[in-house]
This record gives structure tokens, C-alpha cells and sequence, in this order.
């Protein structure tokens, strides 16, 4: 899926030492503001232990996992919604992504300039919100300006339900609160908000980047950035991108395992930033199980049986007839497909079935 997740933060925060992590795309780093111009795509792999024990069962002749899309965007500074520095390119950028993951610089190195001088994770998680404000007010002015004169006396019960949806965003965005604070209880409602695009309605990670002390348990800068998003409803990661730096360049499995062990670690921060940024996007995951090929497959948490037929390809969906469900821990348990369907243990779903992760799915269908 083309579902895309952006890094952004101030210059000098680690963004783009955290992608060069995530992704064999590298993008360029530098002790200097607006090193990362263009953003630099990565297609990621999804760490997924389910994907490893259906490959070790099946012994396919191939394996696909799933992957998401991480772009690294140049580093914003205040004055961006004005066009300041690199401003436009930012906004821009950050608008044609789905979801953000915002990197905040929680860690002090004097050899590491700050575009303002000190270290204060809040203050610069402020100045990035206040640009994106500002560029979603703009917008909901302009939006509601087309709009009034139908609502108030022109009868239109859709521009009417438009103009309070816009009024609801007016006056959050007026109190320095995100669009995506602001909650609406009808499809219409639901479906008009997403329409607008609203840079601060994007769903949001928050990932500290701390030292390598603070790897496991964070530090005083995480703290306060937890209590200043407590009411954001917004997600928050604590990593260490230097450190995950020196993993990444590790030659095997086992010594990058020892490493995190020594910093008190079971896992490396950037598994864990890559599943909850697939988390982030809404994704999740069905497979395809069997001699030939294991495979992830993404979609959309909700979608029904013949959206994800479409996924494997367009004629899935148009001809659906129904889908073989296998549950995973079915699967694992009983040991192989045969063994599913002797125990009776094979679903059969039509058109209405929602999906849920970690199905093992076989679409039947006709065109």
C-alpha cells in the first residue's frame, strides 16, 4: 500500500540519523540546518515474528513480507508557514504524508549545535505545532469563508454541516489544540473532516531521541514531553538513534542482540518504531501460507474480505466468491493446513467478513 509515515523535527534533532537506521536509502547528515532538502523515500520491512514461524513451517521457496513507507523531510524552523527557510517545501511535503512521526531532541551534546540554542523538547515540539496550526487556520478560514453565506441562508443542510465541522476546527485550532483533538459523531461529519487534510488531523509519533543511558528508561526531557501531549491523543517512543546507529552496523543477529542487552534492551528501538508506525498508518496484516511463498499482506484494520481479495490483485476482488480463514494460532498449533481442515478448524467467509491481523487467508473467486 502507498500509505506513507514523515520524519520531521527542528534541524539537528536525528531525524536523519534515525532513517539512515530504518532504511538502506541514506539519507545525508551534517552538524548544519537543511542537510536533508529533497525527502528521501524508504521502504521498510515490518519486524514480525508470525511471518518467521510460517516460514520455518512451510519452508517456501520465497518470502515476502510487509513493508511501510518512511519519508525523511527537511528540517523546519520557526516562521515555516510564512515560507521561512524551507518552510513551503515542509508544509508541502509533510501534507502528502498519511501519518507523522515527530523527532524530538531529548538528549544534551555540546558538540551538537541546537538551531536555538538549548536543549527543550516541549519548547521545539511547540514551534513545529504552532507552523502547522497556523497553516491549518489558514485553511479553515478560507473553507468556512465559501461557506457561510450557503449555511446561514441559503438552506444547504450539507453546507451547513460542513460550516459547523469547520467552526468546531476554528475554535480549537484558535486555542492551539489539533485538529485531530477535535472528535465528530456522524459519517458525514467524519468523511468532510478527513476531506480537509489538515496537517495537525495526521495521527502522530512522538519519539524521543535520547542518549544511550537513557535508552531503557528515558530522562527528564521524556518526562516532560509525555505530561506537555498527555491530552493529544498521540503515541510517544523512546529511542536512541546514535546507538541505533552503532547497532545497525553490527555484522550478526547475536552481536547487535548482546549490544541491546548491555544497554538494557530487548529489542532495538528502531523494530519498534517501525511497527508502530505500520500501528500508526491503521495497517495490519493477513498471510498467504504455503510451499511456494509465505507472504504479508497490508491492509487497512477494517477492511472486508473482498478489499483485501483486491489487494493480491484487482480480479480477486471483482470476481469474489468467498475466503478460506485459517486463524493464526490455529495454524501454528495444528501444524500445517491439512491438519487446520481435519479439525474443522478452516472458516469459510463471505463478502461481509471483516479481517482481522494475523489471518491466514485462501480467496476463492470467479471472473
Amino acid at each position: 500500500m502507498a500509505l506513507q509515515c514523515g520524519i520531521v523535527g527542528l534541524p539537528n534533532v536525528g531525524k536523519s540519523t534515525l532513517f539512515n537506521c530504518l532504511s538502506n536509502a541514506k539519507a545525508q547528515s551534517a552538524n548544519f540546518p537543511f542537510c536533508t532538502i529533497e525527502p528521501n523515500v524508504g521502504v521498510i520491512t515490518v519486524p514480525d515474528d508470525r511471518l518467521n514461524t510460517l516460514v520455518d513451517m512451510c519452508k517456501p521457496k520465497s518470502v515476502v513480507p510487509a513493508t511501510v513507507e518512511i519519508v525523511d523531510i527537511a528540517g523546519l524552523v520557526k516562521g515555516a508557514s510564512k515560507g521561512e527557510g524551507l518552510g513551503n517545501k515542509f508544509l508541502a511535503n509533510i501534507r502528502e504524508t498519511d501519518a507523522i512521526i515527530h523527532v524530538l531532541r531529548c538528549f544534551d551534546d555540546d558538540n551538537i549545535t541546537h538551531v536555538d540554542g538549548t536543549v527543550d523538547p516541549v519548547r521545539d515540539k511547540e514551534i513545529i505545532d504552532y507552523e502547522l496550526l497556523i497553516k491549518d487556520l489558514e485553511t479553515v478560514e478560507s473553507r468556512m469563508a465559501r461557506t457561510q453565506k450557503q449555511a446561514q441562508t441559503g438552506g444547504d443542510k450539507v453546507a451547513k454541516m460542513q460550516y459547523e465541522v469547520l467552526s468546531r476546527y476554528y475554535e480549537a485550532l484558535k486555542e492551539g489544540k489539533a485538529a485531530r483533538t477535535v472528535e465528530f459523531d456522524t459519517i458525514d461529519e467524519q468523511k468532510f473532516a478527513r476531506d480537509l487534510f489538515l496537517l495537525t488531523n495526521k495521527p502522530v509519533l512522538y519519539v524521543c531521541n535520547v542518549d544511550d543511558a537513557s535508552a531503557a528508561t528515558g530522562n527528564a526531557y521524556v518526562d516532560a514531553v509525555r505530561a506537555a501531549i498527555a491530552e493529544e491523543n498521540a503515541q510517544l517512543l523512546v529511542v536512541a538513534a546514535q546507538t541505533e546507529a552503532e547497532i545497525a552496523e553490527l555484522d550478526t543477529y547475536e552481536d547487535r542482540q548482546m549490544f541491546l542487552q548491555e544497554i538494557g534492551l530487548e529489542e532495538s528501538g528502531v523494530a519498534r518504531l517501525i511497527r508502530s508506525a505500520y500501528s500508526l498508518l491503521d495497517l495490519q496484516t493477513y498471510f498467504t501460507a504455503g510451499p511456494d511463498e509465505v507472504r504479508a499482506w497490508t491492509f487497512l484494520r477494517g477492511s472486508k474480505a473482498p478489499k483485501c481479495a483486491g489487494i493480491i490483485h484487482t480480479d480477486f476482488e471483482k470476481g469474489f466468491i468467498r475466503a478460506e480463514v485459517i486463524k493464526y494460532d490455529d495454524y501454528v498449533t495444528l501444524g500445517s493446513e491439512a491438519a487446520v481442515r481435519q479439525a474443522g478448524k478452516m472458516n469459510i467467509e463471505g463478502k461481509e467478513y471483516v479481517v482481522q491481523d494475523g489471518d491466514i487467508m485462501h480467496f476463492l473467486f470467479n471472473v
